[in-house]
């Protein structure tokens, strides 16, 4: 799935769409303008940290993020860093007061949560309970990212991941590599939303 009927047709969603192709959208004019962080070379580029850092476009991510994380049934929502850490917190001030956030390091510093009795490289909220966690992210071009957080928890911990959500899918293979690893996937917008304007 890529965007969900709730969040397409919520009516704050065409002024997201609006911000991301404002702020975060480069259209480079060839298929080799930019290196992605994946290693691809691609003519769009977006970089949504203006868009979460916006006053605005923040609160909009934060409620579409909410609607669906509600409907889904969350208790814990989090991803890697360092994408997934603004994106957290935009949720978590919006969100009702069951809802916890945490992060994934990237490499772990050999502690865990002191407080929280996290394993080490997951900070944040006490995942200790378990519970069924969302992972978010920025960009989605490979997936392979927000596996890497989805496997930490499986492997770390005892909740389980009932699915990823991302403000943007490039439409470059991640749907597949997520349907591949039984992780339901969804996004706030796809590429076609935004280079279509």
């Amino acid at each position: 799935m890529a965007v969900h009927p709730s969040v397409r047709s919520h009516a704050q969603w065409p002024r997201l769409a609006e911000l991301v192709h404002e702020l975060a959208f480069l259209d480079g004019g060839s298929d080799d303008a930019f290196t992605l962080a994946s290693g691809r070379h691609s003519r769009w580029f977006f970089d949504t940290k203006p868009v979460m850092m916006h006053p605005e476009a923040g609160r909009i991510l934060g409620e579409l993020l909410n609607l669906r994380i509600n409907e889904m049934g969350a208790r814990f929502v989090g991803g890697l860093e360092l994408g997934a850490v603004p994106l957290t917190a935009l949720v978590v001030a919006t969100a009702n007061d069951d809802l916890r956030g945490f992060m994934v390091r990237k490499s772990p510093k050999g502690r865990g949560g002191r407080k929280t009795n996290n394993p080490a490289g997951i900070e944040g909220s006490s995942l200790a309970g378990g519970g069924e966690v969302v992972i978010v992210e920025d960009v989605t071009t490979t997936g392979g990212s927000s596996i890497v957080a989805v496997e930490r928890i499986h492997a770390d911990t005892d909740c389980r991941v009932i699915g990823v959500i991302s403000i943007l899918d490039r439409e470059e293979g991640a749907e597949e590599a997520f349907s591949e690893a039984g992780i339901h996937f969804e996004s706030l917008l796809t590429r076609s939303d935004i280079t279509a304007r």
